[in-house]
């Protein structure tokens, strides 16, 4: 029997990209996957419960919850992926430009931490998987607001994983490189020095069978974190 036949998978930012690859691999190993997005449209469909959510508004949050664990009982996995990305120098990144990427990529994330995890903690267990980026680590041009927002996600990591130590709940940042995704599609990374091309890049469903590999390991085996890349 599959490891993850039956248990509750919770996925953020599941309507495209790293997100929807990553529920459907959860999905085709038997997990039971909630789908969260905004733009989603709420309801039953093939092997997904699909809820549609903004994570930055703490009530829309407190209530994903409640109906979640309501419903389906207390995830035993949930992977915190909701994001958004962009590429602009300093002085051409604007103070809402800023802000907004430190909503979607780190309020979001805190929020959904605050939502599920105690929860996890008081049912004995599970795996809280944190999607970072490899701009969480390294610094690049172009990325004031979005590496802001990344590297607070590691530190919300390293701070959760030292405050839910000996819980019962592993904590794992997983840490991809460039991906391609449509998220570069205002970007162009082809006419940009420096950057790979999109054909080169990782795909979605190489960081979905990371998360897969991460949430699968027998329950005495804690990966705090994963960092991958394309070759």
């Amino acid at each position: 029997m599959s490891p993850l036949a039956g248990r509750v998978a919770l996925v953020t930012g599941a309507s495209r990209g790293i997100g929807a690859a990553t529920a459907d691999r959860l999905a085709a190993d038997g997990a039971r996957v909630v789908r969260v997005a905004r733009s989603l449209t709420a309801g039953q469909r093939d092997d997904f419960n699909d809820i549609s959510c903004d994570l930055t508004e703490p009530g829309q949050v407190e209530e994903l919850a409640t109906r979640v664990i309501g419903t389906l009982g207390v995830p035993q996995i949930v992977v915190s992926n909701a994001g958004g990305f962009l590429l602009k120098p300093l002085e051409q990144t604007t103070p809402a430009e800023f802000d907004l990427q430190t909503a979607t990529n780190l309020r979001s994330a805190f929020l959904v931490a605050r939502a599920f995890l105690p929860t996890m903690r008081g049912a004995g267990g599970g795996h809280y998987v944190s999607v970072g980026s490899v701009a969480d680590h390294m610094g690049f041009p172009e990325n004031a607001a979005y590496a802001a927002s990344k590297y607070g996600v590691r530190g919300l990591h390293e701070t959760l994983v030292a405050e839910f130590r000996g819980s019962g709940v592993r904590l794992t940042l997983v840490s991809p490189g460039p991906v391609d995704t449509t998220l570069w599609e205002p970007f162009h990374p082809e006419r940009r020095e420096g950057f790979p091309p999109r054909a080169a890049m990782l795909r979605p469903a190489d960081v979905a069978d990371a998360v897969h590999f991460v949430v699968t390991r027998p329950p005495h085996v804690h990966i705090d974190w994963l960092r991958l890349g394309p070759a």
